[in-house]
């Protein structure tokens, strides 16, 4: 009797050290878990899941039926787009830190809508164009890899943590190689996508070395935790970490296409299939230079000494080489117009870095130029686009001189086409290009890179001479096919009403933002911090 109530409170004891233990890790477990904001999380989700569905559904669908899979694809994307509206209310965060700084992970701001909204309606508008454009392709396969790169390049404006930013941005990237060379036994495609592919996996080690510097000298990938970090950085490991953030730099202008590392983008446009080039022209443009912003402006504005005056370099010899290769370009006998739109586009390029390297002397108030310029460049290069690819169906060649007379034959897509090309070289009755053109021009002068403004305003006028060159010429009698001097009767074929919608739709966009442009600028408008 005398040892049991010993060896009962022992048990006792026992019992509620164990309680005491199973509810500390219960706490514990339960700070771990994570509350996913799936509404935050639905744009990118949503058209990930139609990709998936897309595939499945392509192995039941007869062959008769498989325009059906684009359309469905279509309506993905759209659902995308939709879900992008119950999200203005207000900035949602998820995956986040439970400690310390409360990080996240994936923030879905105001700069995030709009840049899901750029890259899933570009998607959109590559959807229209590839319907009547993929009946030698497997549209499966096409489809699958079309909204997986979407979704990805829907993900990528919302990743706050590098780890999370560069699967995001490989994600986009990686079927976009497939998409390259997705024409089978075309060996231009092939050669186009294996370059690609080579060059970009080498910007993507360079890059994640680069991040790898970042993470052993600060310890986080966290992007605001970053931007603390480096301003405190051990002596010790300074070296390592500017090495870091040059490197993750370099993985980021190469997916820009800004100089010197562009030499893969007129191959591989004209290689991969004409709707593809626009996509990577405006979508993957747009991804590389989110991703830009988001390490510069908010992980690493302790080296804006650093990459400030880069940036400027870069954007100055960007659009240098993209309009004195584009004048080349189009001074040639075999001139093609896919070419020479690829060569726009890097000069685009250089416009589009200016803002960017405006912020590392003015903050970071100068990106909602970069994204107003972006959503211009994207409606009216995509119509540009569009309109290239109603010609190539009569002349698969795509050659400038298969544009002249178009206005004899297609009057309306000719007007179209000169509207593009104007909102491009910033001419009236282009007002939106020409707006942003000069709110970007504005950016620099406002940040004192007085000479960068110099060299833009060289630039612009040095691209009139391509533009207006191939906007003449759409208005020019048609040139004989047989070496008379009469030209040949012109064939009229039908247009696809995804193509023609594709067409009204940028060109309605164009006019409209023309009619109101500081609408782009106020939706533009983005605070990072």
């Amino acid at each position: 009797m005398t040892t049991a109530a010993p060896t009962a409170g022992l048990t006792q004891t026992a019992a509620e050290s164990a309680g005491s233990l199973v509810h500390t890790a219960a706490e514990s477990a339960g700070s771990l878990v994570q509350s996913v904001d799936w509404l935050a999380l639905a744009p990118p989700v949503a058209v990930a899941a139609v990709a998936v569905a897309v595939l499945v559904a392509d192995l039941f669908v007869p062959e008769a039926r498989k325009p059906l899979l684009g359309y469905g694809a279509v309506a993905g994307l759209v659902a995308g787009l939709a879900l992008i509206i119950p999200l203005h209310e207000g900035d949602r965060s998820t995956f986040c830190l439970t400690t310390g700084s409360h990080a996240c992970s994936y923030t879905a701001d105001h700069f995030t809508l709009v840049i899901q909204a750029l890259v899933l309606g570009g998607a959109l508008l590559t959807a229209l164009l590839s319907i009547g454009d993929t009946r030698k392709l497997p549209a499966g396969e096409f489809w699958f890899l079309l909204l997986s790169s979407a979704a990805g390049a829907a993900l990528l404006p919302a990743a706050r943590d590098l780890a999370t930013l560069v699967i995001a941005l490989e994600v986009a990237s990686l079927p976009a190689f497939a998409l390259v060379g997705i024409k089978r036994g075309d060996r231009r495609s092939s050669e186009a996508a294996l370059k690609f592919f080579l060059s970009s996996v080498t910007a993507t080690a360079v890059m994640l070395l680069g991040v790898s510097f970042v993470y052993a000298a600060t310890g986080t990938l966290h992007l605001t935790d970053l931007a603390a970090r480096l301003d405190h950085v051990d002596p010790r490991l300074s070296t390592l970490a500017g090495a870091g953030v040059a490197l993750t730099l370099v993985g980021f202008a190469f997916k820009t296409a800004a100089a010197p590392f562009h030499f893969w983008v007129p191959d591989t446009y004209v290689g991969a299939p004409l709707p593809i080039a626009a996509y990577l022209s405006v979508v993957g443009k747009a991804v590389g230079f989110t991703g830009l912003i988001l390490v510069t402006v908010i992980a690493f504005p302790a080296y804006a000494d650093v990459w400030g005056p880069a940036l400027a370099v870069l954007a100055a010899l960007t659009m240098t080489v993209g309009n004195v290769a584009a004048l080349r370009q189009s001074a040639t006998r075999a001139r093609s117009a896919v070419r020479l739109l690829a060569w726009s586009s890097v000069a685009q390029a250089g416009y589009l870095l200016v803002p960017i390297a405006a912020a590392a002397y003015a903050g970071d108030r100068r990106i909602g130029s970069t994204v107003a310029y972006a959503l211009m460049y994207a409606v009216v290069n995509l119509g540009a686009f569009a309109v290239a690819a109603l010609v190539a169906r009569t002349h698969p060649g795509n050659r400038l001189t298969d544009y002249r007379g178009l206005y004899a034959t297609r009057p309306l897509a000719a007007l179209a086409l000169a509207f593009f090309l104007l909102c491009l070289a910033g001419l009236p009755p282009g007002i939106i290009g020409l707006f942003a053109k000069v709110t970007v021009f504005s950016a620099a002068v406002d940040a004192g890179l007085g000479w960068l403004a110099v060299v833009m305003a060289v630039n612009v006028v040095v691209a009139l001479y391509y533009y207006l060159q191939w906007t003449a010429a759409l208005f020019r009698a048609p040139e004989p096919e047989d070496g008379t001097r009469q030209p040949a009767p012109a064939t009229r074929h039908r247009t696809p009403a995804p193509l023609t919608a594709a067409i009204v739709l940028t060109a309605a966009a164009g006019i409209v933002l023309s009619g109101a442009p500081q609408t782009v600028l106020r939706f533009a408008a983005v605070n990072l911090f």
